[in-house]
């Protein structure tokens, strides 16, 4: 079981709380540090959060949210053996372009650590902000991993859809891996269908543990049904027990239905003594899975 220290640039807010969490979570066993992400915070959301009972969003407009892209850099060498990810990166705001090349440099740069986790985004208004179409966003989804793929294939690329259109050209660096991994998050039919078609991983965002079956369950019938092994398909799960609250058992009972990475969100070590708590986790929990 590997496991991941998700959303943690929300508790490493300044620059010295972020390369302190890195540090530690690698020290303590984490293979993987991972930033979230919303470019602006609207003034009025109509919209509802999906993952929260009543559809509000855990934030307000003094939560400190930073680029992800940015965050990951910046921790980069403080912890030189993690893996970066992004959960979520919203890939539809983005100019596939630039953000081909900003994900190949970080990976270039970090030794091939990337691992680009994506969402279609449930803020319209963030959308209408960014004068991004909030229609056909799943479709623009897709077709951005696809230029993405492309631009970091080789040179002389070209690619002409109905949201991208480039004549040839080269992108460089690319990334060191062959493949950097890609996982889709969201719990919705479309998300599990976008994850057996093109990812290397799939995170959906429910806490439920029944509910997380079923859609661990869909996934893999969904990858079959695409003529792809299951297997290749890296399960992503939150760590849903609140530290301390038998935590082997939490571990085991995720291992027992296929998750391969376990989320733990970092907000679990924030406040006072946070850090200290994030040391004894990963002597708790880290350390005897291994053992």
């Amino acid at each position: 079981m590997e496991f991941g220290l998700a959303f943690a640039s929300s508790a490493g807010t300044e620059g010295d709380t972020a390369l302190e969490i890195c540090k530690i979570a690698e020290k303590v066993g984490f293979e993987s540090v991972w930033g979230g992400e919303h470019v602006i915070f609207p003034s009025s959301i109509d919209s509802k959060y999906p993952y929260t009972s009543d559809g509000k969003v855990p934030a307000t407009k003094d939560t400190l949210i930073h680029d992800p892209l940015i965050w990951l850099a910046y921790v980069a060498s403080a912890a030189p053996t993690l893996r970066l990810g992004t959960c979520i990166l919203i890939l539809p705001q983005r100019n596939p372009l630039i953000l081909a090349k900003e994900i190949s440099s970080l990976d270039y740069l970090s030794g091939g650590r990337v691992e680009l986790g994506i969402g279609v985004g449930w803020l319209k208004e963030e959308f209408e902000a960014l004068s991004v179409p909030w229609e056909r966003r799943g479709a623009r989804t897709d077709e951005y991993v696809r230029a993405l793929q492309a631009l970091w294939g080789g040179t002389d690329v070209e690619f002409h859809g109905e949201f991208v259109n480039f004549d040839p050209v080269t992108c460089t660096p690319r990334p060191i891996q062959d493949r950097l991994p890609i996982l889709v998050g969201g719990d919705s039919p479309a998300a599990i269908r976008r994850a057996a078609k093109l990812a290397d991983g799939y995170y959906p965002g429910t806490g439920d543990f029944n509910e997380l079956q079923k859609l661990i369950q869909a996934v893999r019938q969904a990858a079959e049904d695409q003529g792809r092994d299951p297997s290749e398909i890296k399960i992503h799960a939150h760590y849903s027990s609140f530290p301390g609250n038998d935590d082997s058992e939490e571990v085991e009972r995720m291992r027992s239905i296929g998750v391969g990475r376990l989320m733990v969100p970092a907000f679990f070590f924030a406040g006072p003594d946070g850090f200290e708590r994030l040391e004894l986790f990963g002597e708790d929990v880290i350390s005897a899975v291994g053992e």
